[in-house]
């Protein structure tokens, strides 16, 4: 195995290198680069994200992009890192983790604004804490599918520029095979961050790091009086806003950990996640978690609790604890009233009304009683004002007079809606599409045998899933009976 990295790259059409991370300080990272894999291929490239990118599509499509985002090459002008950061983990402190097998390439300006690039599975850092630094394919494919599918979605996300694969063996419960996958994102700073140097005393790096955050990504918290706990309160709010989009879909993380949680508020870091079939609010999707920590109903005061621990760190710099539990109150506020807006849209409620949240509940626990599909109920749902709609709402349901009694409910709060704004606003809404655990599995199958068709077809989908897709309705269908038995943990 060729474990010498390659010549540097030639300069890269239309793409400019920085390294404002690595402009912090050597205490915030080590240098590092990443470990060459042997014979890379490809598993999958995102056009659409290349694009967004500014990449050269003909390069994109090169032999010397293959050697880069498999970490075989450098790009000159990037500064490969590996990040060190802190974190609790299922509750308890861990102490110092950071980016064990990710190394940041640095960062390229896009006309959307600066983008970080980074590696996943490139390699052994300082931080890998006795693990090989690799990803194996399942996992790869994983993320890189359900990071698009969440962009896809409108849910604040990383996203995947693509993935290579290598028939390198990597030793998990199983030898499998190697993967990188290549993860983009205006920053990849975590809440474990700021707890790392707020833990180890260091409080002058605090302050470098936070307030790198605020003039880079929050500028108008400067303006505050006090500018640290206005972080934290915007950090908040965009969590509960991001909470609620979680909820409203259906999706469940699986490791909300405190060094998995994003400082701009975005899904990240892909690994026992799950789009829920059935609606359980107890599921677990995670099976590392046997104690329910992360179950999909409790999700929204684990993202609370990891504030929390995002304000402890930030005391040295906020001072007064008050003013601490003043900025965390917003998420209290924020959340419901962010769940509710999105239940409203689903429902085709354009105005807000006294009785939509009780509305909302019982919504929730009619599926609850059936564990009804949660995706293909809401999709139906959008054709709940013509008889043939209905019925096909209440065929999800096995008891019908339970659902009778809540169509007559839903029926009474639409009675003076426009019929076909309803419809536009609710298939604008609820998704035909999600990324079943079931339809995961059959394109990693598949990619085993070196058949990345399925891999494909579900990024076209998921990247519009509110579309109808003629041709694809298998992929909106019931999940096949052994779907239940998938079992998805934290080994990747």
């Amino acid at each position: 195995m060729n474990s010498v990295i390659g010549e540097p790259l030639a300069a890269i059409p239309g793409l400019k290198w920085a390294n404002r991370f690595a402009g912090l300080g050597t205490d915030f990272y080590t240098d590092r680069l990443p470990s060459p894999l042997p014979a890379p291929y490809w598993v999958g490239r995102n056009q659409a994200l290349a694009r967004e990118l500014g990449l050269d599509e003909a390069w994109f499509a090169s032999q010397e992009a293959l050697a880069l985002f498999t970490g075989n090459q450098v790009a000159p002008g990037s500064q490969p890192l590996a990040s060190v950061y802190s974190g609790h983990q299922f509750g308890q402190w861990a102490g110092q983790l950071g980016d064990g097998r990710a190394i940041l390439l640095g960062e390229i300006s896009t006309p959307d604004g600066s983008q970080e690039v980074q590696l996943k599975g490139a390699g052994m850092t300082p931080y890998s804490r006795m693990g090989d630094g690799r990803a194996v394919l399942r996992s790869s494919i994983r993320e890189y599918l359900c990071s698009e599918a969440m962009h896809g979605l409108g849910i604040p996300t990383t996203r995947a520029l693509c993935v290579t694969g290598s028939d390198a063996g990597v030793r998990r419960e199983e030898i499998e095979t190697a993967a990188v996958v290549t993860r983009t994102s205006p920053s990849f700073i975590r809440f474990g961050h700021f707890e790392h140097f707020s833990y180890s005393d260091q409080h002058e790096q605090l302050k470098v790091l936070a307030d790198f955050v605020i003039d880079h990504f929050y500028p108008a918290c400067r303006e505050s009086p006090q500018p640290y706990a206005a972080l934290l309160q915007a950090v908040s709010e965009r969590t509960a806003h991001l909470m609620a989009a979680w909820q409203s879909t259906g999706f469940c993380h699986g490791v909300m950990n405190t060094d998995n949680m994003s400082i701009l508020g975005l899904t990240i870091d892909y690994g026992p996640f799950q789009f829920l079939d059935a609606f359980d609010p107890g599921h677990v999707c995670n099976h590392s978690d046997t104690q329910g920590r992360y179950a999909y109903n409790k999700q929204p005061n684990i993202a609370y609790w990891n504030l929390f621990c995002l304000g402890q760190a930030l005391l040295p710099l906020i001072e007064a604890q008050d003013q601490a539990l003043a900025a965390l109150e917003s998420y209290k506020t924020v959340f419901p009233e962010a769940l509710e807006a999105r239940m409203r849209a689903k429902l085709g409620l354009p105005d807000a009304r006294p009785q939509d949240k009780a509305l909302i509940e019982t919504t929730f626990k009619l599926l609850a009683a059936d564990k009804v599909d949660y995706t293909m109920f809401w999709r139906r749902l959008c054709h709940f004002g013509t008889p043939p709609g209905r019925e096909k709402v209440r065929d999800l349901f096995l008891d019908r007079a339970a659902f009778d009694a809540w169509a007559l409910q839903y029926s009474e709060r639409l009675a003076h809606a426009d019929i076909g704004l309803q419809a536009d606003l609710m298939l604008k809404n609820n998704p035909k599409y999600v990324l079943r655990n079931h339809l995961g599995e059959q394109a990693i199958q598949a990619a085993k045998l070196k058949d990345f068709s399925g891999v494909n077809t579900l990024l076209t989908l998921l990247q519009a899933p509110f579309e109808e897709h003629p041709g694809h309705d298998s992929h909106a269908g019931f999940p096949p009976d052994w779907a239940a038995s998938i079992e998805i943990s934290c080994s990747s």
